[in-house]
């Protein structure tokens, strides 16, 4: 089948891209997500207009990639979570807590999407997660998980 991508897709794509994929992967996951629209020949003016917007929000050359990744490495996020007595979380840190804990420890905003964990963060103490400003630049970021 083949789709516009609307949103960056690890592995994938960029927002903006016209790609093949399974019937089964675009139907039931990326569509139903908003990941993705179906092609059609209507469609390919919106690829323009998402591309357009994707040069807005994107970080443009390695140089501002650099400066971001310099910023993001020298803020100190803690994230205050509800835990039990082992200190095992109710639940887990999704990558959108990370966001807004950065955005509040005065980092730059940074998209959830570009947040890649490696494992679900569900214990106290520190992590370390990687956030991919660029496809040749990423930063990795401290974060320190506390019991609210």
């Amino acid at each position: 089948m083949k789709i516009i991508l609307t949103h960056e897709v690890s592995g994938l794509g960029a927002a903006g891209d016209v790609v093949d994929v399974k019937d089964g992967y675009a139907r039931n996951y990326l569509i139903p997500r908003k990941f993705a629209i179906r092609w059609t020949k209507g469609g390919e003016k919106d690829v323009e207009q998402i591309r357009r917007a994707r040069k807005i929000h994107e970080i443009q050359t390695i140089e501002q990639a650099n400066a971001v990744k310099a910023q993001l490495e020298g803020v100190k996020v803690r994230l205050a979570v509800r835990s039990g007595d082992a200190g095992r979380l109710f639940g887990s840190v999704t990558p959108a807590d990370i966001a807004s804990a950065i955005k509040a420890s005065g980092g730059p905003e940074v998209d959830k999407r570009r947040i890649e964990l490696s494992a679900p963060i569900k214990t106290l103490g520190a992590h370390e997660t990687s956030v991919r400003l660029h496809p040749e630049v990423a930063a990795k970021v401290n974060i320190e998980v506390v019991a609210a």
